[in-house]
């Protein structure tokens, strides 16, 4: 052993097989190096995009849609199936409808980015959509014997507050994703993690939840996250628009409605649109009927709201791990190749729910609970790369001055997609007789879905092979209009750009 001296710091070295000196690697530093990583991530991003845009994004992706709905959706579906008393084939129609506002994205972009409020293109919108959410939690949760009707109105208006808030996130991402092209993966990844973090504590306290205070009570706690929507809004820093002409709103909603039709003319535009829409349709989602079969006593393992909501955590953890691998390992892939393998095991792990209504795990020895886990993780985690794709795709097909805009027309036609995929799955269970009781059927569903899930391998085509680093859009689609009053990513504030004008 020999050392090494520089100044006062000893620091040993070792020879290898072939006689040079290796410095060790104290392993203390290097945990504490892999923890400081994220911390040392953020910052930068922070210092690069300001640090309001990540907070935003935290608040937004992380408490409100992620944590906000990883407790909606196991108290939603309880309230289907226990006050509500819905066949599974009506509660797919049901959260189809209940997506809806999402497939309206577009209006609320074109809102964001045409009218002002206030002078404020951003902020008035934070504060409507968290007020709309705080108020439809409540009547959810006070109200008694509230009629299906009703209660599917407020579900409708609480999810419409989350896909404002949404639309106006989304806005700040995009316009980042054209000035700092080379952070795009960066900040999909941030969002993901938000998210996903944020739905692993969703998932995690929702069946205490939903067992100590019942499906209403989780609604009323739903208000909390809706009003920190409130707070992005009031802390959210933005340049005011000074002397809009609102008389020239039409005219500047007539523009906009052109410069999206003219960007999804173009030929690397609609092409992964389709792509995009397709593999989400043909997804074919039965969650609802495999929902009642976990909680069947007769012919389902019936597992209670702790463990459904355990179960739910755990696939937020294989999300959060997709996350992780897309951002360390894949983002820097062609587009094309990571669908290619993400779409192909995707169809496959479709099967392990098969594997489970059959009750074969049980013949291999294998408790239900432990297969359900296994098959949630890898079947989110497997989704969660084939989204992320779409997502940094999505940011760099938007062009400049109605990047809320166009962006929120892209994932209006996922979410068609997501529609269209939820439906097809309820007729699906319609007709092979899936009901509260009777789920004998249930494993064709089941083969019919893997199958469907490969086709879109078939579409690949459609996607670019191009650097995800590099823009796809053509150069003048890019450039910024100026002025007082058009739509310029300039005008959103963020510090980091208005500093830069």
């Amino acid at each position: 052993m020999m050392e090494e001296r520089e100044g006062s710091e000893t620091k040993p070295l070792h020879q290898d097989a072939g006689g040079s000196h290796v410095r060790r690697i104290n392993p203390k530093k290097g945990i504490l190096e892999m923890m400081l990583r994220p911390i040392r991530w953020l910052r930068m991003l922070s210092e690069e995009l300001h640090w309001s845009f990540v907070l935003g994004v935290v608040i937004v992706y992380g408490i409100s849609q992620g944590f906000g709905v990883g407790l909606s959706r196991v108290s939603t579906q309880y309230y289907m199936k226990d006050e509500q008393k819905v066949q599974p084939s009506q509660a797919q129609v049901l959260i189809g409808i209940i997506h809806f506002p999402w497939i309206v994205k577009p209006l609320w972009g074109l809102l964001t980015d045409v009218v002002p409020i206030l002078g404020y293109r951003r902020r008035p919108y934070f504060i409507f959509a968290g007020f709309l959410g705080v108020i439809s939690m409540l009547i959810l949760s006070l109200h008694k014997n509230l009629h299906l009707g009703f209660a599917l109105l407020s579900l409708v208006a609480g999810s419409a507050g989350i896909a404002i808030a949404d639309v106006a996130i989304d806005a700040c991402v995009t316009q980042h994703a054209i000035s700092h092209t080379y952070l795009a993966g960066d900040m999909q990844s941030l969002c993901g993690m938000s998210s996903s973090i944020g739905a692993l504590l969703g998932f995690s306290l929702s069946g205490f939840f939903v067992h100590l205070v019942g499906a209403k009570g989780v609604f009323g706690l739903l208000a909390i996250p809706a009003s920190l929507v409130v707070l992005v809004g009031i802390l959210l820093r933005e340049s005011q628009v000074r002397n809009f002409a609102y008389r020239r709103v039409k005219e500047k909603i007539v523009d906009a409605n052109k410069a999206m039709w003219t960007t999804l003319k173009c030929r690397d535009v609609w092409r992964p649109c389709l792509y995009m829409y397709l593999s989400l349709a043909l997804g074919l989602h039965i969650h609802e009927g495999m929902f009642y079969w976990y909680t069947d006593a007769k012919e389902g393992p019936s597992f209670s709201q702790e463990v459904v909501g355990s179960i739910f955590s755990v696939g937020a953890v294989g999300s959060l791990f997709g996350v992780l691998l897309y951002q360390n390992f894949l983002k820097d892939h062609p587009f094309r190749d990571i669908l290619f393998w993400a779409q192909l095991l995707h169809g496959v792990s479709g099967l392990l729910d098969l594997v489970l209504v059959l009750r074969i795990n049980l013949k291999l020895g294998m408790p239900d609970y432990f297969f359900v886990v296994v098959d949630e993780a890898v079947s989110r985690m497997i989704g969660r790369i084939k989204w992320m794709p779409f997502l940094v795709l999505s940011s760099k097909l938007c062009p400049s001055g109605i990047e809320g805009t166009f962006f929120a027309l892209i994932m209006s036609i996922d979410h068609i997609g997501l529609l269209s995929s939820a439906w097809s799955g309820g007729l699906v269970l319609h007709m092979l007789n899936v009901t509260r009781t009777q789920f004998d059927n249930l494993w064709i569903a089941i083969v019919i879905r893997s199958l469907l899930r490969l086709i879109p391998i078939g579409f690949l085509f459609l996607i670019p092979r191009s650097d995800p680093n590099l823009s796809i859009l053509p150069s003048e689609m890019l450039r910024t209009k100026r002025g007082n009053d058009v739509l310029e990513p300039e005008n959103i504030e963020m510090a980091t750009l208005v500093n830069s004008i």
